[in-house]
């Protein structure tokens, strides 16, 4: 199992980014960049290229929606170049909140597009032949009746450092996840609770793996939550600070019958308060909603305790399958972010 951690933004990035390069001296072994709708993440997992030396960097997520395929894999071949080839391409359909609401972009087919899209950026990167692609959502070269009529297949000019980048999909509904598990290197899930993940995922990882290519290897997975190591209840109180958070996707990211984190909640047995939450999130009734995530599904999303209990969340982790556990360091103390990832690394063994 390696480590991993999502960049922080609080405090600026820059001084989010020096924090990486105390942390990859701690042994991280990939760092995400979201990009949301804040700053893209190209220029800051660049910017972070320059940086690091050793750990991977990888985005979570660039949203299939903003960029053409070419654009996402030219990017993913530009950054594994800067890095040396420690890059990790992560796609996800994000939200039609986002999508549809910041971008102007239809927020349609994300399972279909994304198939297409790992396979277009496959093609580019092994530069065997110029790009040709007939989907039913992209095609390259465009046709002459949609187009000017002087497209041309071409390959992409410079020489990608890997013909095979890794691609990560962040999907949660079933078929998504069934189609993750068929075409994509790595899994980004949100929420993940080890206990329930089968009962939740198992049936569709099953029918992508059924379908999977081989030569893919295993599906790669990365998951975790908030990280204190420590003892006394002010270490586990830590636990609390995922409250919001939870709040906002169970309750607030999306819409009444279009609201994916909400739909999770209510898969993992927790219906009545995802409808509660959900209810009092949109009506404006923020702290209400945030007073009624279950405290079970707090401690099951983070890994807040003593040394000894922080082990058994990360045996829960590795059990369900979790190759890439997700920490998100909160010191306490004079401890560091880095020290806990190098508690994380011991503990891991």
């Amino acid at each position: 199992m390696k480590v991993s951690t999502m960049l922080s933004y609080a405090g600026g990035f820059k001084e989010s980014a020096a924090q990486v390069v105390e942390m990859e001296q701690a042994g991280l072994d990939l760092v995400w960049v979201a990009e949301a709708y804040g700053f893209d993440s190209p220029s800051l997992m660049g910017y972070l290229a320059a940086l690091t030396e050793t750990v991977e960097i990888g985005s979570a997520i660039m949203p299939i929606y903003t960029r053409t395929p070419t654009l996402l894999a030219m990017t993913a071949a530009g950054i594994d170049a800067l890095s040396s080839g420690r890059f990790h391409l992560g796609l996800g359909a994000s939200g039609p909140q986002v999508i549809e609401g910041f971008h102007g972009v239809p927020y349609d087919a994300p399972i279909g597009r994304t198939r297409e899209i790992t396979q277009i950026c496959r093609q580019i990167w092994k530069r065997d032949a110029p790009l040709e692609h007939h989907g039913r959502y992209y095609t390259m070269p465009l046709p002459p009746e949609e187009g000017t009529g002087l497209g041309k297949a071409l390959k992409i000019i410079g020489r990608p450092v890997r013909s095979e980048i890794p691609i990560w999909v962040a999907s949660l509904g079933e078929k998504n996840v069934a189609v993750t598990s068929e075409v994509a290197n790595g899994w980004i899930p949100i929420l993940f609770i080890p206990e329930k993940a089968r009962d939740v995922w198992g049936s569709a990882l099953d029918e992508g793996r059924a379908k999977r290519d081989p030569s893919l290897g295993e599906l790669m997975i990365t998951a975790g939550g908030l990280l204190a190591i420590g003892e006394g209840d002010e270490v586990t109180a830590l636990r609390e600070l995922q409250r919001s958070m939870v709040a906002l996707y169970v309750g607030g990211m999306g819409a009444k019958g279009k609201n994916f984190y909400n739909e999770l909640a209510i898969r993992y047995g927790y219906e009545k308060e995802a409808e509660a939450i959900q209810d009092l999130y949109l009506s404006g009734n923020k702290k209400e909603a945030e007073a009624l995530v279950p405290e079970e599904f707090l401690e099951k999303t983070t890994l807040c305790g003593p040394k000894s209990y922080v082990a058994e969340r990360i045996e829960a982790f590795k059990e369900a399958g979790v190759t890439h556990l997700q920490v998100h360091p909160v010191p306490t103390g004079d401890q560091s972010a880095a020290d806990l990832v190098g508690t994380v690394k011991e503990l891991i063994g």
